[in-house]
């Protein structure tokens, strides 16, 4: 688990696994803390049946502002996913759960975001030093990424494609393909950290999992969302740079200072960078 020292900003722009663990099941908290995620999401949403919604949110301000013993520093971290249907409410009890001294909370995931106007509603809905990560899931929430991604707040943009699928009434990968890119090059533009895929449906088939990571890597995201704790670790493999990628930047780094070549292909300073790139996910030098 990654560690919450530094801002809260921080920890959830750089998380390349971050786990859902439905909010009424509290018994889940700490074992999917455990589970070698970098950050767990509690959910209000999906997860939650509708006459569960407020037993659930009472359950997380609980958890994230009392001690758990059995976690280093004593303290559940965790991103929470709202509902809209409630998220005045649950956006007030988080912003009480923020200013608690010692609380856990890093964050809010807002689902369905489809406009500026509503990211900017619920960045100003919580204290600052809290990350936000805006999660598109229809038509208007992806010709609208640009401008939410733009939002002074918003820390990252999440990808739900089952949604998006329905809102469009579309199967084909290729549909959400496009999406997938469109998410990616509005996180760029802002300067925000790259956007979180949404989770494989796959659970036992692993060679499903780490294919579907490895994709969404190679589009240009930054993470991907996991339902199942055995997801973690295939997905913590397909992001990170392979044996022959390390050894291919080192040596281009070793030519860096013009225009050279390696194995017949030419490398300059765009290569240089991607070389720096791949280094820099391994903490190589």
């Amino acid at each position: 688990m990654t560690s919450a020292q530094g801002s809260n900003f921080d920890v959830v722009a750089n998380a390349t696994t971050m786990l859902f663990v439905p909010g009424d099941r509290p018994d889940r908290f700490v074992k999917a803390h455990q589970s070698g995620a970098d950050l767990i999401i509690i959910d209000l949403e999906d997860a939650v049946a509708p006459e569960n919604k407020a037993l659930a949110l009472g359950e997380v301000v609980a958890a994230l502002t009392t001690e758990a013993e059995s976690l280093p520093g004593g303290q559940l971290t965790a991103l929470v996913r709202i509902d809209s249907a409630h998220s005045a409410t649950e956006l007030a009890a988080l912003r009480k759960v923020a200013e608690t001294p010692g609380n856990g909370l890093l964050g809010v995931m807002v689902p369905k975001a489809e406009s500026a106007q509503q990211m900017a509603e619920a960045v100003t809905a919580l204290p600052a030093g809290l990350a936000i990560v805006a999660l598109i899931e229809s038509a208007r929430g992806l010709v609208n990424a640009k401008e939410i991604a733009a939002v002074p707040g918003v820390t990252r943009l999440g990808f739900g494609a089952v949604d998006f699928g329905v809102d469009v009434d579309a199967t084909h990968e290729r549909v959400l393909d496009y999406a997938r890119a469109q998410i990616v090059i509005a996180s760029s533009a802002a300067e925000i950290a790259a956007p979180v895929d949404s989770p494989s449906l796959s659970i036992k088939d692993g060679e499903v999992v780490s294919a579907e990571a490895l994709r969404a890597r190679e589009f240009g995201f930054g993470g991907k969302l996991c339902i199942h704790p055995a997801q973690v670790e295939l997905v913590h493999s397909a992001f990170a740079p392979t044996a022959e990628q390390v050894a291919w930047a080192q040596k281009v780094i070793g030519l860096e200072g013009g225009a050279s070549q390696l194995d017949g292909v030419m490398i300059d300073k765009p290569v240089v960078d991607r070389a720096k790139r791949i280094l820099s996910r391994v903490g190589a030098k």
